[in-house]
């Protein structure tokens, strides 16, 4: 059997020295940290340095994507986006879950970067293992940003490539997944789909999990078994506010127009950028159960994961009141009482209808998932 490194090493985190000369050349361009910097920290000099400080002050400590992680991440950028972009964190179910074990931790997607990155600061916070994070390779805007995932515990996912070789790539990914969590006992986040969940609706890609176990079938395992040995856990992502949920109502709107979307160049960096500064509210991060039992299809596996993401949502005011404009009732007004609904509806009140109401609605699709699971 080929060598971890050599059968994964151009996908995976950084290791040994392979994150030495990484995070050599990340304490080298000063010039593209501080740019960096501009997304979490005060704007001038002085929030820079301070930055900067602080970085040179736990540089010799940090030897691995965990130390990066936990020094730098959840040390400085965590905070300081939460403070200056947020009402406010919480999470819940993580204290259940085990330090000695490693999980799939698969989540509805709204934002590019932050759903994982709240993920491991729920983590974090309840003293448990953070986890390798899944990327598509459309966000290595340059070689700055590639080494940055990596270093922060990222795996690369190549999206662009011919149908025959995605389909080996997309095995090859699935089998790096099923190694770290069984042999190394390393968790890992993926995404319940690829590309965010632009109108509310979180629904999980069964072909996520079928190709979890088309990596591993020649073992002779048993769908079922491999489920459970993988522990996957549902995670619910949730922002009181979404600050790309404009630009993703117009984008989505064209594409049902036109029948495609044709991005431009660096408009994911952009949305990942306006994501981190962009006021998102409150946030909560809801950590489920993980699977066991009798799963014998991809299937059942992505029903399961999409009850608990469905019933553990955080529904916030934003959600009741879009979805009692969009249903034209007052069903839930009791909560957003104290809601301004007035400010909220200022705030798309230049758009079309056709992008308003797209835009309302991802608000509002929550609401009625988490409807539809209890009348089930």
């Amino acid at each position: 059997m080929k060598d971890r490194k050599e059968k994964y090493g151009d996908i995976t985190p950084f290791f040994g020295k392979d994150f030495d000369d990484a995070f050599a050349r990340f304490l080298s361009q000063t010039d593209k940290i501080s740019s960096f910097a501009n997304s979490f920290v005060p704007e001038g000099e002085d929030g820079k340095r301070v930055l900067l400080n602080y970085i040179a002050s736990v540089k010799d400590n940090i030897h691995s994507y965990s130390d990066f992680i936990k020094l730098l991440t959840m040390g400085i950028f965590v905070p300081a986006v939460l403070k200056s972009t947020s009402d406010g964190y919480s999470e819940s179910g993580a204290e259940k879950l085990e330090q000695d074990k490693a999980y799939l931790f698969i989540s509805n997607h709204r934002d590019i970067v932050l759903d994982c990155t709240m993920i491991d600061y729920g983590l974090f916070r309840n003293g448990k293992q953070v986890c390798q994070m899944a990327f598509g390779d459309n966000l290595i805007a340059n070689p700055f940003i590639g080494d940055l995932l990596r270093l922060n515990g990222g795996i690369i996912v190549k999206r662009n490539l011919p149908m025959r070789e995605k389909y080996l790539e997309t095995i090859r990914l699935s089998e790096y997944f099923v190694d770290t969590i069984k042999e190394d006992n390393c968790s890992i986040w993926v995404a319940q789909k690829s590309g965010r969940s632009k109108d509310g609706i979180d629904e999980t890609h069964p072909a996520i999990i079928k190709m979890l176990y088309l990596s591993k079938k020649h073992s002779g395992i048993s769908f079922c078994d491999l489920i459970n040995d993988l522990r996957i856990v549902p995670v619910s992502v949730s922002y009181q506010y979404n600050p790309n949920d404009i630009n993703m109502g117009r984008e989505e709107v064209i594409t049902l127009r036109d029948g495609n979307y044709s991005k431009k160049k660096y408009e994911d960096t952009i949305s990942m950028m306006k994501g981190i500064r962009g006021y998102k509210g409150k946030i909560h991060v809801a950590f489920g159960t993980p699977l066991e039992g009798v799963f014998e299809r991809p299937e059942d596996v992505a029903r399961e994961i999409d009850r608990q993401i469905h019933l553990s949502y955080m529904l916030w005011d934003t959600n009741y009141y879009a979805y009692d404009l969009m249903e034209g009732g007052s069903r839930f007004k009791d909560k957003y009482s104290s809601f301004d609904t007035a400010s909220f509806d200022s705030r798309l009140a230049h758009l079309s209808d056709d992008v308003r109401s797209f835009v309302l609605n991802s608000y509002a699709n929550p609401v009625r998932e988490a409807l539809k699971e209890k009348e089930l």
